[in-house]
């Protein structure tokens, strides 16, 4: 090694001499390597990011689960549909459903072999009042399959005993952000707080979770901060049950319509949601059909309910998503070889605009591989200076797309490496043929020139 460093030292040093003597030059020769590694690293950083969310959407889902939501209708928009008249008295031969109600959510845990937990969801906007402070939350109304449902950990205090489920007691579980504003550094476990005119009991705390506004309630993903979980039957008979119909709901939903004359969308369900959980992957999509034809048969053959498998939504997401990284990485890629193909012309080119200085080399004892060393190394450090130089934009880039822009970007090792890599493979490859061409040159001719 050090035979070879003093034998081809004085050679390298040039290389580097002829670089600061042309820093412009030098400068655009590296600036399609410089582009070329940030495009890399920015376009996998973001790429990972959009895996990383994806990964973290269907972690928050659950794996394996099946979300049944209740599709909703304006008041009259089926109103005298199917409506037959006899003997001047009309008869409506409309086929009626309850909607969701905890009925389907037990027959659905009993009757299908393949379904492993079930729970059913029930949301209402509230306020929680405690010692003078107040703040809007959502209240919730699950059984304990939902924690495990969405994975959802507790910080503090213990899930709901069977007993509390069953006979509906006013206890409760709150988010991180009910803990925070309510009970400040207090263990709120045992205290009681009031939520509408009921007064419930903490019996537990839910982990924070960061939740990501991209993801969709749609998929059943919501965040739990700012929630109080209650037994479902505590809601439901505590609270507010939406499939009891009283007379003075009637007459005022009535006399709301008269009055601004139009309709508007009613949740008349017990139920917002079912969350299903399969015991297999491979039976998601046929646990979902048979569902979708149980409910159908129970609900008199009205579609007023909506079947989706969240994870297999997130994994064709997630293989969309994977083919478009590569046609990014493709594209960043091409810009890379392109910044070659730029090193390479412009190295040619000095060789030509140098051919007297290779001769003069030659003539006091230059070889070949003196020259070919030479521009070789030129070649190479202006590729590594491009990559290293890449390298902090490509950083820089993927930094302020996560500020400006809100998309989550994650700069791997990988990336850098593979674009760091690439970038010297580059220099070396593209800069052999001018060093190459540059060592061939005749030198009396070159001194002639």
């Amino acid at each position: 090694m050090r035979a070879l460093i003093q034998r081809y030292g004085h050679d390298i040093v040039t290389g580097v001499e002829a670089i600061f003597a042309n820093k412009v030059k030098s400068f655009l020769t590296a600036l399609g390597i410089i582009f070329g590694v940030a495009a890399v690293i920015s376009m996998l950083a973001i790429g990972n990011g959009a895996q990383q969310e994806i990964l973290d959407q269907i972690k928050m889902v659950g794996v394996n689960n099946i979300v049944i939501s209740p599709v909703i209708h304006s008041v009259d928009e089926n109103e005298g549909a199917n409506d037959d008249t006899e003997g001047g008295v009309q008869i409506s031969t409309k086929k009626f459903s309850k909607g969701l109600t905890l009925l389907d959510a037990t027959a659905i845990e009993e009757i299908i072999p393949t379904v492993e937990k079930v729970s059913p969801v029930i949301s209402f906007n509230y306020s929680a009042i405690l010692d003078g402070k107040s703040k809007p939350v959502e209240l919730e109304g699950i059984t304990n399959n939902y924690f495990h449902l969405f994975n959802i950990a507790l910080q503090g205090g213990k899930e709901f005993t069977d007993e509390q489920i069953e006979k509906a007691f006013p206890v409760c579980v709150i988010g991180d952000n009910i803990k925070n504003v309510f009970f400040n550094q207090e263990d709120p476990v045992g205290k009681y707080i009031k939520c509408g005119e009921v007064w419930l009991q903490v019996v537990g705390v839910v982990e924070r979770r960061d939740f990501t506004a991209s993801a969709s309630d749609e998929l059943g993903i919501s965040s739990t901060d700012n929630k109080i979980f209650v037994p479902a039957k505590t809601l439901i008979m505590r609270f507010k049950n939406r499939a009891l119909v009283r007379a003075d709901e009637v007459e005022e939903a009535a006399a709301a319509r008269g009055s601004n004359g139009s309709n508007k969308d009613e949740n008349l369900n017990q139920l917002d949601k079912i969350i299903v959980q399969v015991t297999e992957t491979e039976d998601l999509a046929a646990t979902a059909e048979i569902i979708r034809r149980m409910l159908l048969r129970r609900h008199n053959d009205l579609y007023d309910f909506e079947v989706t498998i969240p994870e297999l939504l997130l994994k064709q997401q997630q293989r969309t998503k994977n083919i478009f990284n590569i046609v990014l990485g493709v594209i960043a890629g091409i810009s890379l070889l392109v910044g070659g193909i730029g090193i390479m012309n412009i190295m040619l080119a000095s060789v030509m605009e140098r051919i007297r200085e290779i001769g003069v080399r030659q003539a006091i004892g230059a070889s070949r591989t003196d020259i070919i060393v030479q521009f070789l190394s030129e070649s190479t450090i202006i590729s590594v200076t491009g990559g290293i130089i890449g390298i902090i934009l490509g950083v820089a880039l993927s930094k302020i797309i996560t500020v400006i822009f809100d998309i989550q970007t994650i700069i791997s090792a990988f990336s850098v490496v593979i674009s760091f890599g690439v970038s010297v493979i580059v220099g070396v490859t593209f800069g052999y043929l001018p060093a190459k061409k540059a060592s061939e040159q005749d030198p009396v001719n070159s001194l002639r020139y």
